[in-house]
């Protein structure tokens, strides 16, 4: 298939999306609604801590706030873009179902991966861009249209790396057979996106920053923002991006060899 197919595709499944959603408003409002509030905890939390200290590892409040607002950005994303799908991937290898992926023209993890949206978590993404916008506007930051795109390229590679560790952990279905519990320890592991890298010292900064990178998906791009363009930060972020990606794949297509299909 030509790539313009699967943008065909991915349209047609978001207009679905769309209008599934739009079915069911109660529950859209609710989750979005639960989301909201989850976020907005984080953000009081933030406020709390601030008001008995003016520095964590280094970081300022609006630092730190820009730094929660990153992650949550890449959350958000994560959450209205591939959650849903890979969360039912678990459930359909586990019954045999993912026949159905396997049936079409297209490459099952591209088709997996984009079947629907969740339209909840994206609508929380404009929270996320406007506590961003805020933190900027307290540091007196005002970045240039380069810094902006550079930011934008480097949310991306988190959702990348995101995704690279939530398709590793799903894929664990095709040896495990269920991965709810495994599903969970995720988003235990990238709670760590919301702290400063500097606060990590000895053994957990090797794991969380080095070998794990729960830390960098939002600690380079709030860097980039506070402190400008830094080369080596966008080397670092992009090819533990392309790394990562490159991991979850090959997992993937090695867990497809031992897919039992539902007419095994």
């Amino acid at each position: 298939m030509k790539p313009i197919d699967y943008l065909r595709i991915w349209l047609a499944c978001a207009r679905y999306s769309v209008v599934r959603t739009m079915m069911f408003r109660f529950d859209f409002i609710m989750w979005s609604l639960v989301e909201f509030f989850w976020m907005a905890v984080n953000i009081l939390l933030v406020a709390v801590i601030y008001n008995h200290t003016d520095s964590i590892a280094g970081w300022s409040k609006y630092e730190m706030l820009l730094l929660v607002g990153s992650s949550m950005l890449v959350q958000r994303f994560i959450m209205g873009f591939v959650w849903t799908n890979l969360f039912e991937m678990a459930r359909n290898i586990r019954t045999g179902h993912f026949d159905f992926f396997l049936a079409q023209p297209g490459n099952p993890l591209v088709m997996v991966s984009t079947r629907k949206l969740d339209l909840d978590g994206l609508v929380n993404a404009v929270v996320a861009v406007a506590v961003i916008v805020y933190a900027l506007r307290q540091l007196a930051i005002v970045p240039s249209l380069a810094g902006v795109s550079l930011y934008a390229l480097m949310i991306f590679c988190g959702v990348i790396i995101h995704y690279s560790v939530l398709l590793i952990t799903v894929s664990l279905t095709f040896w495990l057979g269920a991965a709810q519990g495994i599903e969970g320890s995720y988003f235990t592991l990238m709670e760590f996106s919301r702290l400063p890298r500097q606060a990590f010292k000895g053994l957990t900064h090797v794991i969380f920053v080095w070998l794990i990178p729960a830390v960098v998906v939002s600690n380079v791009p709030a860097d980039t923002l506070i402190h400008g363009f830094n080369p080596l930060n966008v080397l670092w972020i992009v090819s533990i991006a392309l790394i990562w990606l490159s991991f979850a794949m090959w997992v993937f297509n090695r867990g497809l060899r031992r897919y039992a299909s539902a007419s095994s």
